[in-house]
């Protein structure tokens, strides 16, 4: 198979380089698969299927191709103890480390045992770790259930490991039920996703998209306006547009405004609550829209209705909507694209990232052309992502037993420490993103998709393990590493059923990583396999 490097021909040196290569490869490969997933969040029409199947299933191929190819060689019961590392160490890192960070990251101001995410500022400079943290919504509550839940295929086989030596048809009954799990798990999601649950993932990731400048305003916005306007209106425009003012499109209003607040506040500049046409043709431009002066007059003509220059918020979800599906009764007939950079406002803005370079032809075509590139540049990323997770699972696979052989230790902690890293980056780097937001729905957005990712590891990627072991007819010789796993996730999972977390239960978290490594050595020096 490509690539054909042999590890066990090279040295120290190149054996290094291996490591490093096939592991940039993985992780580049998992921000693909990420992205590419996050860019079908933008098409209205698949967006609960996204969310709820596609997304938890593909963030789950890296670790799963890491355990099928462990298992696949000549010396498959040697070599799977590096599948079981990337599990446990994916499962256990995500629910430690990158919990832990998460509540550093969206820490708020905890004030008679509530989150401050009202205050200014949320989070008092220098506050203590104990008097900071996040509040547990009821979904993350719920995620730590079913993440339990998911746990069950472990105890199916490891219970008889304890006292049989063949376990090949409990491997086969834990296969089944990992496969039942899955699926049902699955369908809990796009039931969930049906109901509107999932909602607040979904405005997270647009609104991560529109600011990363990979999609244009009305790209990320008029599908949806229109997909909410055909389902909440009956009549109207032949397009499916509707007046943002009639009573019936309270739903679309309530959607732009958790999109574009975030995108408003960095452009009020003096933080008065306003804009004026100079900060309103800023945030058109930088949005890859095209606005003339005469555009904006009419704007302001139109929502100015006290006439001092400004418009509040609500002034301008309404401008902004009449821009979106009405673009061309604010356009002289000038063709002029008058472009406005907005350095200073970026500068001003801590928290605002460079925008991501992207082809210009993509941001001037209509919205149902950008719909048209969004899935072609989507599928073509998931594609291209999943491709290079199958190609270079193997060989990681074979370095990573390599490593383990050279400096004398189990491969079962080599890949612990050394798979997440690459296979799991695209999930550590999402939960800091949507965490350092420091809202309820951003912290519940980061937290329950660290759970998901869990409860996929307990189903999805078992179940390859589960197939392992029963079609290659190898032993379970893993209770130590599973008492691991299922004592992170049960401690995690009853955790999570209080209303508020803070920094220093974080750090606690945090330590239980390392810790866990420490277990499985006891475990083991006491004759736990």
């Amino acid at each position: 198979m490509i690539p054909s490097i042999d590890p066990s021909d090279v040295g120290t040196t190149g054996l290094l380089w291996l490591v490093l290569s096939y592991g940039y490869v993985l992780f580049f490969a998992s921000n693909l698969i990420s992205e590419g997933s996050d860019l079908l969040l933008l098409v209205p029409s698949m967006a609960g299927l996204v969310g709820s199947v596609i997304l938890p299933l593909l963030g789950a191929v890296p670790d799963g191709a890491i355990m099928l190819f462990s298992g696949l060689g000549d010396n498959a019961q040697e070599t799977l103890s590096v599948g079981v590392g990337a599990l446990a160490g994916s499962t256990i890192m995500l629910l430690t480390i990158s919990w832990g960070l998460s509540i550093f990251g969206g820490r708020v101001d905890i004030i008679n045992n509530r989150a401050n995410y009202g205050g200014k500022p949320r989070l008092t400079p220098g506050q203590s770790w104990s008097q900071s943290g996040v509040a547990l919504d009821p979904a993350v509550s719920h995620g730590g259930i079913i993440m339990m839940v998911t746990t069950l295929p472990f105890f199916l086989i490891q219970g008889p490991a304890f006292f049989v030596d063949d376990e090949k048809y409990w491997a086969l009954a834990g296969l089944v039920l990992c496969i039942i799990g899955f699926s049902t798990y699955l369908i809990l999601q796009f039931r969930m996703s049906k109901l509107g649950e999932d909602k607040g993932r979904r405005l997270a990731v647009v609104k991560k998209l529109l600011l990363d400048g990979k999609v244009s305003l009305r790209g990320a916005l008029a599908p949806a306006v229109k997909q909410f306007s055909q389902e909440t209106i009956v009549g109207g425009r032949d397009d499916g547009y509707q007046g943002i003012d009639n009573d019936n499109s309270e739903a679309v209003k309530t959607y732009f405004k958790e999109v574009l607040r975030e995108p408003f506040r960095k452009y009020d500049i003096n933080g008065d609550g306003t804009l004026d046409a100079k900060e309103v043709r800023t945030f058109f431009n930088d949005f890859h829209e095209s606005i003339t002066e005469e555009g904006t007059r009419k704007l302001f003509q139109r929502y100015d209705t006290d006439g001092d220059g400004t418009i509040c918020y609500d002034e301008f979800i309404d401008a902004c909507f009449t821009f979106i599906t009405n673009p061309e009764t604010l356009q002289s007939e000038t063709d002029d694209q008058q472009q406005v950079i907005a350095s200073d406002v970026a500068n001003d803005n801590d928290d605002d990232d460079e925008a991501e370079e992207v082809p210009e032809d993509f941001f001037d075509l209509e919205p149902e052309q950008q719909q048209k590139a969004i899935k072609f540049r989507a599928f073509s990323m998931l594609f291209v992502g999943t491709a290079l997770v199958l190609l270079f699972a193997d060989p990681m696979v074979d370095v990573l037993q390599e490593i383990a052989t050279r400096i004398g230790m189990s491969p079962f902690y080599v890949s612990f420490l050394l798979a997440p890293l690459a296979s799991n980056a695209s999930e550590v780097i999402a939960s800091q993103y949507y965490s350092r937001k420091k809202t309820r729905k951003t912290i519940t957005v980061a937290l329950t998709a660290l759970e998901g990712a869990a409860a996929m590891n307990n189903t999805f990627c078992l179940s390859i393990f589960m197939g392992l072991i029963y079609f290659r007819g190898l032993i379970w010789q893993y209770s130590a590493e599973t008492m691991a796993i299922l004592g992170v996730q049960f401690v995690l999972g009853f955790w999570v059923q209080k209303r508020i977390m803070r920094a220093t239960e974080a750090m606690v978290i945090v330590m239980v990583f390392p810790l866990s490594l420490v277990f499985v050595a006891g475990m083991e020096s006491l004759g736990f396999d």
